[in-house]
């Protein structure tokens, strides 16, 4: 019952309540990402495999004038809901900066089980490589169950994908990053993972020494105030460990934000993840 609460971020916002906290999360993305699609030049529902998921939304920048650095974010939504189609809400201050911003879909439960979603995510930055020769540099940003996708394509043997994507940073928010808890829960119900699939894809044990172009790839691992305890402690345990493997790891804790809104606010100019991604073009 404790491991429950503790990996139900919904109970944790002093905003809202469970209910009310998620419906106005889901609207808020969703009118971000119309906004963005009203406003910037895009392609959606460009296929990278054959799935029906498996497809990406590219806002590019205002002036994509040859090459440009490309924002890809991962969605949430513990695996089993969310899509791309609300995934474009960080575009509109990214893309009059210059970077492109990159929506991914993937396949999620019950249809998709985790070793697969990782492979699409990895798959996908993969095609983007290979079909967009413009990209300079590609910023991974992940929220919740998106974080722990964002950390393990940082694990990734690129080796049989026949690209190295140059992965310059990435911004891991409110991630999970053990998923062996998640065993005791009813986010399992869906996911139906065993505890062989859990290690398998835990990016806490996945961490690979860094190699210098690893050592050269920013990390942030930001939380919420209003995070649960475990959702703290995973953020500072994934972080503290990709550091003592010798990445270069910031952690930000973000004060008066929950699990939602802290990813929410990356529509808005001012606000400090959305500078971090504005800094991206002046940092190549």
């Amino acid at each position: 019952q404790a491991l429950e609460e503790q990996y139900s971020p919904s109970r944790w916002s002093p905003r809202l309540g469970r209910d009310t906290v998620i419906q106005a999360h889901l609207a808020a993305t969703a009118a971000g990402t119309q906004r963005a699609r009203a406003s910037a030049q895009t392609l959606l529902h460009v296929p990278y495999g054959d799935g029906e998921r498996e497809k990406l939304d590219i806002y590019f920048p205002t002036d994509p004038s040859g090459t440009f650095p490309a924002l890809v974010y991962i969605h949430g939504g513990y695996w089993q809901c969310l899509s791309k189609d609300e995934s474009g809400f960080a575009a509109p201050p990214l893309v009059s900066q210059g970077v492109a911003v990159v929506a991914v879909g993937y396949d999620t439960a019950p249809k998709g089980h985790m070793d697969a979603m990782v492979l699409q995510v990895r798959r996908s930055l993969a095609f983007l490589v290979e079909r967009y020769s413009g990209i300079r540099g590609i910023y991974l940003c992940g929220h919740s169950a998106g974080a722990h996708l964002a950390a393990m394509v940082l694990s990734t043997d690129w080796t049989g994908y026949g690209v190295v994507p140059d992965i310059k940073g990435a911004v891991l928010v409110s991630g999970v990053y053990d998923l062996e808890p998640i065993l005791h829960t009813y986010v399992n119900d869906a996911l139906n993972m065993s505890r062989e699939v859990a290690q398998r894809n835990s990016p806490m044990l996945c961490i690979t020494p860094a190699v210098p172009a690893a050592a050269a790839c920013e990390v942030l691992v930001a939380v919420a105030q209003h995070d649960s305890p475990e959702f703290r402690r995973q953020s500072q345990e994934y972080g503290q460990a990709l550091r003592a493997a010798g990445w270069s790891v910031s952690l930000l804790d973000l004060a008066n934000v929950d699990h939602f809104d802290i990813i929410e606010k990356l529509s808005e100019e001012s606000y400090v993840l959305t500078q971090v991604g504005e800094e991206l073009p002046s940092s190549l």
